[in-house]
């Protein structure tokens, strides 16, 4: 892994959980880390109701917009973080893999995605904790 670690977050849809994912890291990991996050089948929009949720935490990802996941993608990835894409994701030696199960938000109201935008959050404090340990130690 390089100095500054790059992650890459994968779902579907490029939609939902991957976007409220990056949208954490880089708010939480600042100029620490890459944020990279793609789609199998991206959709066209960010889910509204992700775009909500994030923006109740004080983060905005209205502007981001799905993206395909490549080779390269993946390639320039230290961390491949997958969330329900299946096997749509190349394997690389010497990458580190994360399969997160969290529920889809796609058609699910505030209220359903609240949780899933926590559980995420959890998921990426652990991560920077992994990734960044010099950061814990920081008083």
């Amino acid at each position: 892994m390089s100095d500054k670690p790059t992650v890459l977050f994968v779902c579907v849809h490029n939609a939902g959980r991957s976007q409220m994912a990056a949208g954490y890291l880089r708010a939480l990991g600042g100029d620490d880390v890459e944020v990279i996050s793609a789609g199998s089948a991206p959709k066209d929009v960010i889910n509204p109701v992700a775009v909500e949720a994030m923006a109740e935490e004080g983060i905005d990802i209205a502007g981001n917009t799905p993206k395909v996941l490549t080779v390269d993608a993946v390639k320039e990835s230290d961390v491949v973080i997958t969330m329900g894409c299946g096997d749509a994701c190349p394997i690389f030696p010497g990458k580190r893999y994360e399969d997160w199960e969290l529920d889809d938000p796609a058609g699910q109201g505030i209220e359903a995605v609240r949780p899933i935008r926590d559980e995420i959050r959890l998921r990426i404090e652990a991560l920077l904790d992994d990734l960044l340990p010099e950061r814990v130690a920081q008083p």
